[in-house]
This record gives structure tokens, sequence and C-alpha cells, in this order.
């Protein structure tokens, strides 16, 4: 099996610190190095960094290119200057999601990257190419060229200027981008984020990915694996395809409805403006349990009579709060904050409250 898996231009750095290996959306990717706990509260006290090198880029450029990525993408990138990214996603016309993503509006006139999902490179890369058949544009998929690593916790500026010298990275907003070289090639760096903390993206060759690795390894940051990247993310309230958005869960489902400016036209438009005007039947929640019982992704969400009533897409015992919580899509009316309900956990049911869906407060630098 693992043979007919990807591999990142880190893998062997991953398999040489001993990281626990598994497959993830078509790769062989670290899932651990230490302990998920360890390279968790690693990330919310000092720093560590990912290889998210499996994730895809796309570029779109051309005469139509603006108006294009428009009318894919959810979020308005009109009067959105060079050195911007925005949230968004790509949608079906009945509104389920093809993928959520970010758009960097590059520095180049008419040229924008897509940064996409992995496990959903092949079938983004269709789709995208099946919209702009009335466009003048062109679709290039750069995903193998490029590695990237993500830099993220309290102390991540202060490491990019200390070990690797990027000094302009401190001036950088929250979601803003700079463009340089390393080595000779090109070289992205954002601050986005994909933990709720502080943190850059570094996007470059793969040869220049492995060895900005080595010289944060050798500076002692921390390597930092999926299995910490997940229980970071749900803390924050952030969204993973596949679990809280997915071609059956629409983003007003989801609660992500700020990221579609319904004053364009966009795919799946329609559909998200029938749900708003007709109500949906299912809404995502934050749900705080009232013991250290462990809800999982598929567990049942039911009343106290034990009637089902929604599911579990995310679970943990947050490490950082030291709570049983979880994500779960539940019928509208059964989504209001303090409402009670029950997750089934095996045989047993465990009391919870509908709670805001950011669990922990975020560490942004705006």
């Amino acid at each position: 099996m693992e043979e007919n898996l990807k591999k990142t231009c880190l893998y062997d750095s991953h398999v040489a610190l001993g990281a626990k290996m598994s497959p993830f959306a078509g790769f062989m990717m670290p899932i651990q190095y230490s302990s998920i706990t360890e390279e968790h509260l690693a990330v919310r006290n000092r720093t560590g960094m990912f290889d998210v090198s499996h994730m895809g880029e796309v570029f779109v450029s051309g005469p139509d290119a603006e108006i294009f990525v428009n009318y894919i993408f959810t979020n308005e990138i009109r009067g959105f200057g060079p050195g911007k990214v925005l949230y968004g996603m790509m949608l079906y016309p009945n509104g389920g999601v093809v993928d959520d993503l970010l758009v960097y509006r590059e520095f180049t006139p008419g040229h924008f990257l897509l940064v996409i999902n992995a496990a959903n490179i092949d079938k983004d890369v269709d789709w995208i190419r099946q919209q702009a058949g009335n466009f003048n544009v062109v679709v290039d998929n750069q995903s193998a060229k490029w590695g990237q690593i993500a830099l993220q916790g309290p102390e991540a500026e202060k490491v990019i200027v200390d070990v690797l010298g990027f000094s302009e990275a401190p001036s950088l907003s929250f979601y803003t981008y700079y463009e340089s070289t390393y080595k000779g090639e090109r070289m992205i760096v954002s601050r986005t984020g994909y933990t709720g903390e502080d943190g850059f993206e570094i996007y470059t060759s793969l040869e220049g990915t492995v060895e900005l690795w080595n010289r944060l390894l050798d500076a002692g940051v921390a390597p930092c694996g999926l299995g910490c990247r997940d229980t970071l993310r749900f803390e924050a309230g952030l969204p993973l395809y596949g679990d809280e958005l997915s071609p059956e869960i629409t983003p007003v489902e989801a609660g992500l409805g700020m990221f579609c400016k319904y004053d364009k036209d966009f795919i799946g438009k329609d559909a998200l403006l029938r749900q708003k005007a007709e109500g949906t039947q299912k809404k995502l929640v934050g749900i705080e349990i009232q013991d250290k019982a462990i809800p999982r992704a598929g567990y049942p969400v039911e009343l106290e009579d034990g009637t089902q009533v929604g599911v579990v897409t995310t679970g943990y015992h947050s490490i950082s709060l030291d709570k049983s919580i979880c994500f779960a899509l539940v019928q509208t009316a059964y989504s209001a904050l303090g409402t009670v309900l029950n997750i089934r956990i095996r045989k047993k049911v465990f009391p919870g409250e509908v709670v805001k869906k950011r669990f922990y407060q975020t560490n942004y630098k705006k």
C-alpha cells in the first residue's frame, strides 16, 4: 500500500526523526514525532513547524483571471489588492462544497494562486478546468513543484527572523504575504495559519523546503505532525474539509456564510440564498461534554428520549482547555446556545451543552 502513496520532499527527514507515519490524503505523512500532546503544547506555548507540502498550489492567470476566480470562489476578490490572501470556498451548483481554499492575489496583474486541500487536488483541478471553458484563462497545477512549511506559535515571528533571517516577515499582518527568492527560486511567505496561533507559511522549491526545514530543526524548532494540527485547528473553531465541510454540507450549514458574498455571482449562490430564505435543516455547533468521555466523529447526538438529532463531526478531549468538546451537525431546532444534548459513546450517553464553536481564544496578529 505504501508504495502507491506519494511522499513529500521532507519524507526522509520524517523517517529519520522517527515520526509515526500514516496515509493521509494520498501521501505518507507524519502523524506525530514525540506525542500529540507535547507537539500541541509546543505550538500553543512556543513554536512548532509542520510539513504541509502535500497541499495543492494551482495558479490561474490570463485576461479573464479575476472574473473567473471570482465566479468559482465564494468570497469577493474585486478590490482586493496584491499581497492579500482570502479564505473562501468553491461550490457545486447545489451549494455543496467542492473545497475550501485560500486565494492569493499575486503582484503580477491577472495572476492568482489557489491553495487547495491535498485530498482534493486532482478533483479540484479537474473541476476548475471544467468551469474555465468560457473564460480566457490558464490553469496551471504546480502542486508537485512546491514545498511548504507552516511555522506556528507565539515565538514564530522571532524564529523566522532570528533563524531564517526573513526580516520582512514581521511587517505582515494577518492574511497578507510577500514574495522573495530563496537560493534563486521563487518564495512566498504568508501569515495565515491553521492553529489559532500566530504563524507563517513558507512556500518555495522542494530543495529549498528541505534546507529551510533543516535550519529550523537545527535551531531546536519542534517538528509537529498532523495529529496535533487537527487538535489545534479544532480548538480554534476551524473546519476541516471532509468533516465540517463536504459536498453534503454547505457553508450556510457550517456557519461560514460570512465568507460568501451575495452581491456578486458565484457558482452555488442560488442554492445558498434558498437555504438562507427557507432556513437550514441542519447546523454545525460546538458542544462541551459534562464528563471526561471523548466524543469521536460519527457518534450520535441525541435528545433525552434517545431520538437522534445529529452526529459528531470532530471531537477530542481538549489539550489546551482540559475539556471534552466536539463539533456536531445537528437539526437546526436544537442548535441554540445553551441547548442540552446527549452524545452517545458506545452504550452510554453523556450530556453536553451547545456552545460557541471557537473553543479556544485565538492569538492572531491582526
